[in-house]
């Protein structure tokens, strides 16, 4: 019998003490001798061209070891792994305000930031353009979305457009939804510090896929690959924002090379904002057709997002929703990309289907709104049984099961059926819901066991902890798969030089790594057994690898038994290890995969100063199998108050004139805080996926962000009879 059973109970972070006593080295925290630091000199224009810089002064300044601009550039190619890119400093032209356009290098970072202030730059300024409202009439079709074509039809046998399949519906409801600009805003901001030895690179710096840094450093620097290592065992927050290799780690790179001496770079916190990436601006048009008893017959979704002039990530907000989300046989979504003088647009928690859910899902209100019909009951009639775009079965779909069960807990029945009804003294009472879906990702990865002769099992792998708690997803996992205590398993990760077990991002972290795992422990027993029935010294040599079976943590045979620490140290081994590799196979083109969820929101909105409080929220998820409970419900819980910071808080306000950011730091960029969030239930039905993976979990990083805002929107409006179709959700929205 099995000594252990951690997978699906609440288990606390293995790194949990390091973090909360100072332990864990991030990477800004790393020192070496004759450290020198850099500090970037960015832009206070949004559109220009550098006429020049005059950084005499700046080279004078006490402790300045460089100094680097277009005119003097460190040298780095535009390439990636993931394909063209701008790097910094190889032209004069300027794109958006707070573009790095130089790179001080000195003895400490105060003499680095001082220097930096001293460059003086001449500019000829043409005229910027950063508001997604003011670009609209240059908007382009991009090649593709994700991957997909910008505009994807679906129609049924005879219907020869959406636009027909809506004209000839009974109801129709049409509107447009904005969403704000979004900063990633992570605690720890982005950082480098690179060292060369013999010729050979380390960096030590934050970012989800240290394989792709690892790549685009080498390339960037053209270098052989194997003489470029990363290292990112801890990340302070990333949400997708620390997938590139930005500016300053290629920069503190080429520095420390030039130099001859280890570079430490730390983005100041507006920094973070403008020299890095954030989540598109948005403005969607949703129209919704449907028969009299509300069976959608049409739904057409078509959205702009902004991003930098020559191209960038495109929002998917259509694509990743409206395309799969409701059964309705005739869907048209697009995507145009809006030229703009801001900063790199990026992945962020949910790309597509965070801002592509305010609009749907609120769509779907007003339809329910329009034919007196209950949202639940209007989504449950509509539920996809199939995938809508590709007909494919889902792997395991238990959405319905969410609506009621969060129905039931939230006392939902109770809900009057006239928005504006219910007051408590001065505050106006609501509740709104909304459905979440998030693709279920697998990527291929490989990862390492080894048993070692202290009886303790290494896991190991190149994979990243974002904060989300791949340190003990490595641990349970190894526990669950080994059978022996999580005390036993010791995890590693965080090393380009460890087995390559890809990107951290799309919530398929725990899904391609811990069915990778699951293969790397399968063929270190198999190994295990192998040196067992070999080794001269062994107890079981001579005997038929078949007679023998590893048991938690045991060899198994006829008549002997040996925990595989003794046995290790017995034939004088350290220890025995194999790899092990996992990916999608064929199930991918017999079934469609996602996590499913239902939001439900109770709001209150005061009548005299439309102040708006957040008083119960609830989130039902269908996520497969749970990992770690404990560490399942923080994930959903902090993708729903970031789903309530969209809401009602978050958005970045570029001056259209100058294209700076205003609120470009944490003091003014608004985010919640304690006294803003409220009881928060969350609730996991427990349905394993194994048809998606061995281990049946399903991503759930990302899933608690989709659908909370629109929620939130659709209990304003139970509460106040005023539709809101602009995110953030401020006071001035409410006011008569």
């Amino acid at each position: 019998m099995r000594k252990t059973k951690a997978l699906g109970a609440s288990v606390d972070r293995v790194d949990g003490r390091l973090k909360v006593t100072g332990g864990a080295d991030y990477g800004a925290d790393r020192t070496f001798a004759r450290l020198a630091h850099g500090h970037l000199v960015v832009s206070t224009v949004a559109n220009a061209t550098i006429r020049a810089m005059d950084t005499r002064r700046a080279e004078r300044a006490p402790g300045v070891l460089a100094v680097h601009t277009p005119f003097n550039p460190l040298r780095l190619r535009p390439e990636s792994s993931m394909g063209p890119v701008w790097v910094p400093l190889q032209d004069r032209e300027v794109r958006h305000h707070g573009q790095p356009i130089g790179f001080v290098v000195a003895e400490t970072w105060e003499q680095a930031r001082h220097a930096a202030g001293l460059v003086r730059v001449e500019y000829d300024e043409r005229p910027a353009v950063v508001s997604l409202e003011r670009g609209l009439s240059g908007a382009e079709t991009p090649e593709h979305v994700n991957g997909m074509p910008a505009r994807l039809t679906v129609l049924a046998d005879g219907v020869a457009s959406v636009d027909e399949a809506l004209r000839d519906s009974e109801v129709t409801v049409t509107a447009t939804y904005h969403t704000a600009p979004q900063g990633h805003a992570a605690m720890e901001p982005h950082s480098a510090v690179a060292v060369w030895e013999d010729d050979t690179l380390t960096v030590h710096s934050s970012t989800q896929g240290l394989h792709f840094a690892a790549a685009d450093l080498a390339m960037a620097l053209e270098v052989d690959p194997s003489r470029v290592r990363v290292l990112s065992p801890y990340i302070g927050g990333a949400f997708g924002g620390k997938i590139v290799t930005y500016a300053q780690t290629k920069l503190a790179a080429a520095a420390a090379r030039k130099l001859g001496r280890p570079v430490k770079t730390v983005l100041t916190r507006e920094q973070v904002f403008t020299a890095t990436a954030t989540r598109a601006a948005t403005r969607q048009t949703v129209t919704l057709g449907a028969r009299g008893d509300g069976t959608l017959t049409a739904i057409k979704h078509h959205c702009w997002s902004g991003g930098p002039a020559g191209g960038g990530f495109v929002e998917p907000a259509a694509h990743t929703t409206s395309r799969h989300w409701y059964a309705a046989p005739n869907i048209e979504v697009a995507a145009r990309y809006v030229p703009l003088n801001v900063p790199e647009t990026t992945y962020m928690r949910a790309p597509g289907e965070a801002s592509g859910s305010f609009a749907l899902e609120s769509a779907l209100d007003e339809l329910a709104v329009r034919l007196r019909t209950d949202p639940i009951e209007l989504r449950i009639r509509n539920h996809a049984e199939t995938a809508p775009d590709s007909g494919l079965p889902w792997s395991s779909k238990h959405l319905i099961e969410c609506y009621r069960t969060g129905a039931r807990r939230f006392g939902w029945r109770e809900r009057p059926r006239t928005p504006g009804s219910v007051r408590d003294g001065d505050w106006y009472v609501g509740t709104g819901m909304a459905t979440a879906v998030f693709p279920a990702l697998r990527l291929p990865a490989t990862m390492r066991v080894r048993f070692n002769a202290d009886g303790t099992a290494a896991v190991s792998g190149a994979t990243a902890d974002l904060g989300t708690g791949m340190w003990t997803v490595l641990t349970v996992v190894g526990s669950e798969a080994l059978g022996i205590p999580m005390h036993r398993i010791k995890p590693d990760l965080g090393d380009s030089r460890l087995s390559a077990a890809g990107f951290i991002g799309g919530s398929c972290g725990t899904a391609s790594v811990g069915s990778a795992v699951l293969a790397a422990a399968t063929a270190a027993k198999k190994a295990l057994v192998t040196l067992a029935v070999e080794h001269p010294r062994s107890p079981f040599h001579g005997l038929d690898p078949e007679e023998v079976r590893y048991e938690d943590g045991r060899l198994v045979g006829p008549d002997r038994d040996e925990d595989f620490g003794a046995l290790l140290a017995a034939v004088g081994r350290p220890g025995v290890e194999a790899e092990g590799s996992a990916g999608p196979g064929e199930e991918t083109r017999r079934h469609a995969f996602a996590s499913f969820g239902a939001q439900f929101c109770e709001v209150r909105v005061n009548r005299w100063t439309s102040e708006i409080r957040v008083s119960r929220m609830l989130s039902v998820m269908d996520v497969g199998t749970v990992v770690n409970r404990k560490a399942a419900r923080s994930q959903i819980l902090g993708g729903m108050v970031w789903g309530m910071s969209a809401a009602l808080h978050e958005g970045l306000h570029p001056d259209d004139e100058g294209g700076r950011y205003a609120n470009a730091n944490l003091a003014d960029y608004l985010i919640p805080v304690n006294a803003d969030v409220p009881d928060i239930d969350v609730h996991f039905l427990d349905h394993p996926d194994t048809l998606h993976n061995p281990l049946g979990a399903r991503g759930i990083g990302e899933i608690g962000i989709v659908g909370v805002a629109a929620a939130i929107a659709n209990a304003v409006h139970d509460a106040t009879g005023k539709r809101i179709r602009e995110l953030p959700i401020t006071l001035d929205k409410l006011l008569d």
